[in-house]
């Protein structure tokens, strides 16, 4: 039987047939630009706010709502609309190239996966970034 000893909320440890396990829960495993471990994470500059909040497909279904950020629009708007390469989407933005390609990355896979399984791809508009100038 496995001895579950809890040292706090983000680390478990478990004693499996006498070894030691670090276990660590999923939400708080990565640190991206929303967790609460990690340095803050840089602002990204974004030309304008985006002119949409929602689009929604016809016929409407039930599915759920798939969110793309900000920034990942911004990035999704300069690679792909204005052809920039990705290294001078990043000075435009004021982050790293590889920043413009994991924005560019997830931003694809989330209108792709709007496009095809009919879902409504909204824009969250909760975070603050700041505009160009």
């Amino acid at each position: 039987m496995h001895n579950l000893h809890l040292l706090d909320n983000a680390q478990k440890y478990i004693n499996v047939s006498g070894k030691l396990v670090w276990l660590i829960r999923m939400s708080q495993r990565r640190r991206c630009r929303r967790g609460r471990r990690g340095r803050f994470p840089k602002p990204v500059t974004i030309s304008a706010p985006a002119k949409i909040q929602k689009f929604i497909p016809q016929p409407t279904t039930n599915a759920s709502t798939i969110t793309i950020e900000p920034a990942e629009l911004e990035a999704l708007r300069l690679v792909d609309l204005e052809g920039l390469f990705q290294e001078q989407a990043g000075i435009k933005m004021g982050v790293s190239r590889g920043t413009v390609w994991r924005l560019v990355k997830n931003a694809r896979k989330k209108v792709a996966q709007a496009l095809t399984e009919g879902r409504p791809l909204e824009v969250n508009s909760d975070e603050i970034y700041p505009l160009e100038s």
